[in-house]
């Protein structure tokens, strides 16, 4: 594909990437309360998810998301109510910083908290099939075409994801003392059970 198109594509999503949504406020809440170790499953879960719905749209598949709506209702559902619990072990966690991270949290649940965060929300695929067509000639779409825009996905994703979390994280260990550790945790649980609505209600 021409360097043009892949170069007008990689604007285009990075934009998108870039404008904040429940992804970022979820990640950035994730960073706060658990540093950007913490974060970093969040933004790859988001990631995977994001793969998914670029391949339907890229093959044609959005009838497939829109035959399999319930399960991605529930999927939504699931995710928003994981969020809020997050958002609930952040608001009751007492200052310190053993107890930013929630316990019994491990990267594999962060991951799925993240995949389910995107999965469950419809507006992604409708952006895929909005910007694909306008910028993508499809009908010359090769292997390495698809490999090439794929790249750019999963660069993107992961630079602007880490870089938010990264930033969280940097402003999180600014923080040194119980009651600005405790002003965190109450931050970074409203900011995620922000994040659970508005997976709720973007649809």
């Amino acid at each position: 594909m021409d360097g043009f198109t892949l170069l007008t594509f990689t604007i285009a999503y990075s934009i998108a990437v870039l404008v904040p949504g429940p992804g970022v406020a979820a990640v950035v809440a994730r960073a706060l309360g658990g540093g950007f170790k913490g974060a970093f499953p969040m933004v790859l879960g988001i990631l995977a998810g994001d793969l998914v719905y670029f391949v339907f749209a890229i093959f044609g598949l959005a009838a497939v998301a829109t035959y399999f709506g319930p399960v991605f209702a529930f999927v939504r559902w699931a995710g928003a109510a994981y969020l809020l619990y997050i958002a609930y072990k952040f608001w009751t966690a007492r200052p310190g910083s053993e107890q930013l991270k929630p316990k019994n949290e491990d990267g594999w649940k962060t991951f799925l908290a993240g995949f389910s965060l995107t999965m469950g929300n419809p507006k992604t695929i409708v952006f895929y099939l909005a910007i694909l067509p306008t910028v993508v000639p499809l009908e010359q779409m090769t292997p390495l075409a698809f490999a090439e825009l794929t790249f750019i996905v999963v660069v993107v994703l992961l630079m602007i994801g880490s870089g938010y979390a990264w930033l969280a994280s940097a402003a999180r260990d600014m923080f040194k003392s119980n009651k600005a550790l405790g002003r965190l945790n109450k931050t970074a649980g409203v900011m995620m059970a922000t994040a659970a609505g508005l997976v709720v209600w973007q649809h």
